[in-house]
């Protein structure tokens, strides 16, 4: 088991897993044709649950196997996340205002662009600028954590855009989009089930092991929480490939067409405010939790918007972006902890999950 713990930790050996899981996703979905059933949304299929309504099907299952993915991501993250940070990290007003000038005022701008120039399609275009609206809200935590960021200060820039995107999200539909009626407590209902949930756990995990067993305690059981955290990430990759595993070999046209201008915004987005970050001074851990928080989108608010108020192709175009989203910022992580020693001066390290390197 340590071995194997071992190996999920090795970065090195990280893009093989991920390979590997996007396969298995892929020859799932098209053993089962999920793709020709229609999909209940994570959120509405957990309150079926609650409300004892639920009717389990292959589909429905499946598709609840994205929280489930996403809390093992998250919570492991979240056991680093010292709430006297997270006061700290609110007080770094340069490294807020990067993320939300490139998030509100740049982001939803370049997809309606890249849209305008790659994808012909109304209905995929409109995928594609629905899906550039919305900050992530839950991986990039994940992807700052992996590239040995300030997770605390990612915390702070989720819970923010959190609350922007609510009052937001309507507005650039309408200005980019046209007329789009949707409910816009699903962002609220998003960010309890994928933020809320595993951070309330995940301090609760930290304050009761640090209590009883000190800082030491946590520094055990670390190595069991990043395998997990890496475990929740490739079963994630299964599980979102398996939705749209047979539509992949049918109609390849439709990933690559959205593939080229969705890993165009996210390099350019990415390597853009990296920069920003480095000419201003940053140390590296807030530059990397500011690139990703700058970069990552919300495909869980956009699928949902895309499924109550669009066409089946719409909700298409949403679905595929979380595919080729993932592994790209997974080569993000890679590419700034290789970049840190260039550009900032330091080796990237495992230390406490709030201090910022000095540059």
């Amino acid at each position: 088991m340590g071995r194997l713990m071992g190996r999920l930790e090795d970065f090195r050996l990280l893009p093989m897993f991920v390979l590997v899981s996007m396969v298995a996703g892929i020859a799932v979905g098209n053993a089962l044709r999920i793709s020709d059933f229609a999909l209940t949304p994570p959120i509405d299929a957990i309150k079926s649950i609650v409300a004892g309504t639920f009717e389990p099907s292959v589909p429905a299952l499946i598709s609840l196997g994205v929280p489930i993915g996403l809390f093992a991501m998250m919570y492991p993250a979240m056991t680093n996340v010292r709430l006297g940070e997270v006061g700290a990290a609110f007080r770094s007003p340069r490294q807020l205002a990067v993320v939300l000038v490139f998030n509100y005022l740049v982001a939803p701008f370049v997809m309606l662009g890249l849209a305008n120039v790659f994808v012909a399609n109304p209905e995929l275009h409109t995928g594609l600028v629905l899906y550039g609206l919305a900050p992530c809200i839950a991986m990039v935590i994940i992807f700052t954590f992996l590239a040995k960021g300030n997770t605390p200060m990612a915390l702070v820039f989720v819970a923010l855009n959190s609350v922007a995107q609510m009052l937001l999200i309507p507005v650039y539909a309408r200005l980019l989009i046209g007329n789009v009626s949707f409910d816009v407590w699903v962002v609220a209902e998003s960010v309890v089930l994928y933020l809320g949930l595993p951070l309330a756990l995940g301090v609760a995990t930290r304050l009761l092991v640090v209590r009883r067993r000190g800082e030491a305690g946590m520094d055990a059981l670390k190595p069991i929480l990043n395998a997990i955290s890496i475990l929740g990430l490739l079963f994630t990759l299964i599980v979102m490939f398996a939705l749209k595993g047979d539509l992949i070999l049918e109609r390849p046209g439709i990933v690559v067409e959205m593939a080229i201008p969705m890993t165009l915004f996210f390099a350019a987005m990415f390597f853009v405010v990296l920069l920003v970050g480095w000419r201003l001074g940053f140390p590296y851990r807030d530059a990397v939790a500011v690139a990703f928080n700058a970069t990552g989108r919300d495909f869980e608010i956009a699928i949902a918007i895309a499924i109550t108020a669009f066409s089946p192709t719409v909700a298409l175009a949403t679905v595929v972006g979380p595919l080729i989203e993932v592994p790209v910022m997974l080569f993000f992580v890679w590419s700034a902890m290789r970049l840190a020693p260039r550009l900032f001066g330091v080796e990237p390290s495992p230390v406490l999950a709030g201090a910022s390197a000095v540059r």
